[in-house]
C-alpha cells in the first residue's frame, strides 16, 4: 500500500525512492511486522485469557507430562495480523504472486479459525471434520489457481494453460538439464504440496516454540530464494548465473517471507518456554498454507522437502506410526507420536527437544541453499 502509495511521489520526495529497493521493503515489512507484534502481544493474550476462561486447550495426544491449562489458543490471530500488515504495507499489491499467497495463507486460516472457534464454542466438539477441511483446502486452492494462473482464453484456438512454471526444480541438478513438465498435473501435485505443509505444520505445534522455530528459518530461506528468483542487475539476471529459474516479480514474494518471519519472531516471544499462548489451527494452517504457497511461486517444490524437513519428519513418523500399529495389531515403533512426542516420553527435557529441532531446521537451509551453487 505505502509502495503504491509513495513511491508515484518519489520525483518530487527523493526519500521516497527508497521504496523502490526491494530489500528496504524486506526489512520495513520484517520490522514493522514484528515490531507491531511485540506491541500488540500482551493486550492480545490478555483478550485471549477472558474469552477462553475455563477453556482445556490441551490436545488429546499431549503427554501427561507435558499437559498445561489455562494457556489461551488462538494466537495464530496475531500472526496473520502481523503479517498482513507488513505485507499490504510494502509489498507491491498488483502482483498477482503476492495476492496468491496471502489468499492461501488467510484462507488456510479462516479453515483453522473455525475449527478452533467449533472447539471453543462447542467445549467436547472435535472441530471442523478432516473431510469438511480438506474440501475447503482444495476449493481455496483450485480458486487461487484457476483465477490467477489458469489461462482460458490463449486464442488462436491453443490449449488451456496454467501461466505458471509447471516444470520441477530438482535440488543439485541444473535447470537447463530437467524439462519434466507436469502440465495440468501440476495442480495435483502442488495442492498435495501446500496442503501436505499445512498439516505438517500443524502436527509440528506440539510443544513450546516448535513449530514456529523452524517457521522463521523456512520464512528467511524462502525470502532469499526468492529474492534470487526475481534479481536482475543491470541486466544481468542473477538466476540464469545461479541456475535456478527466473520468476518476474518474484522478489515480493520476498517481501512476504520477510513478513511472515517477523511476525514469527513477535510470536517466538510469547510462544517461548513456558508458553503465554498457543497459535491453534488459525496459526499452524496459514503458516503451512503460507510456506508452501512460498515453495510452488518460488519453484522450490522439491527444495522444500529438505528446507521443511523437521515438519516432513514430524508428519513421516504418524503415518509410520499408524502403519506399523494397524500392520503388527497394536505395536509401536515411536514411544508416541508425531515425533517430539517420542523424545518427550523417552525423558528428553521439552526445551532440549525445542532447541535441537531449531539446529536440525537451521542445517537442513543451509543444504538447500547450498543446493544452488552445487548444481
Amino acid at each position: 500500500m505505502l509502495y503504491l502509495l509513495l513511491y508515484p511521489l518519489a520525483d518530487k520526495i527523493a526519500l521516497f525512492n527508497v521504496l523502490r529497493y526491494p530489500t528496504f521493503r524486506m526489512l520495513a515489512a520484517g520490522l514493522t511486522a514484528m515490531l507491531l507484534g511485540l506491541f500488540m502481544g500482551p493486550r492480545f493474550i490478555e483478550a485471549l485469557r477472558v474469552m477462553q476462561y475455563g477453556v482445556d486447550n490441551v490436545r488429546e495426544d499431549t503427554p501427561e507430562s507435558h499437559k498445561k491449562k489455562g494457556t489461551p489458543s488462538m494466537g495464530g490471530l496475531l500472526l496473520l495480523f502481523c503479517l498482513g500488515a507488513g505485507v499490504l504495507l510494502f509489498a507491491d499489491l498488483t502482483s498477482r504472486l503476492v495476492w496468491s499467497a496471502l489468499v492461501i495463507t488467510f484462507g488456510f486460516g479462516g479453515i483453522g479459525f473455525i475449527d478452533d472457534w467449533l472447539k471453543y464454542k462447542k467445549r467436547n466438539s472435535k472441530g471442523l471434520a478432516g473431510k469438511k477441511k480438506l474440501a475447503l483446502q482444495a476449493a481455496i486452492f483450485l480458486g487461487v489457481m484457476l483465477f490467477a494462473f489458469a489461462d482460458f482464453h490463449h486464442g488462436n484456438g491453443a490449449a488451456p494453460h496454467l501461466a505458471i512454471d509447471t516444470r520441477l526444480t530438482i535440488p543439485f541438478v541444473k535447470v537447463a538439464r530437467f524439462h519434466l513438465d507436469l502440465g495440468w498435473f501440476y495442480l495435483v501435485f502442488a495442492f498435495f504440496l501446500i496442503v501436505g505443509t499445512s498439516n505438517a505444520v500443524n502436527l509440528t505445534d506440539g510443544l513450546d516454540g516448535l513449530a514456529i522455530g523452524p517457521t522463521i528459518v523456512s520464512a528467511v530461506t524462502f525470502m532469499l530464494l526468492a529474492y534470487l528468483s526475481g534479481l536482475v542487475l543491470k541486466g544481468f539476471n542473477v538466476a540464469d548465473y545461479l541456475l535456478i529459474p527466473h520468476i518476474d516479480g518474484a522478489s515480493e514474494l520476498a517481501v512476504f517471507g520477510a513478513s511472515l518471519a517477523g511476525a514469527g519472531i513477535a510470536f517466538l516471544w510469547f510462544n517461548c518456554h513456558p508458553a503465554e499462548m498457543f497459535m491453534g489451527d488459525v496459526g499452524s494452517l496459514a503458516i503451512g498454507g503460507a510456506l508452501g504457497s512460498l515453495a510452488m511461486l518460488t519453484k522450490n517444490e522439491v527444495d522444500s522437502a529438505i528446507i521443511h524437513g523437521v515438519f516432513l519428519a514430524e508428519t513421516l513418523s504418524v503415518m509410520i506410526q499408524v502403519f506399523w500399529f494397524k500392520r503388527t495389531g497394536g505395536k509401536r515403533i515411536f514411544l508416541k507420536a508425531p515425533l517430539h512426542h517420542h523424545f518427550e516420553e523417552a525423558g528428553v527435557p521439552e526445551t532440549k527437544i525445542v532447541v535441537r529441532f531449531w539446529i536440525t531446521s537451521i542445517f537442513l537451509a543451509l543444504v538447500a541453499l547450498a543446493s544452488i551453487k552445487l548444481r
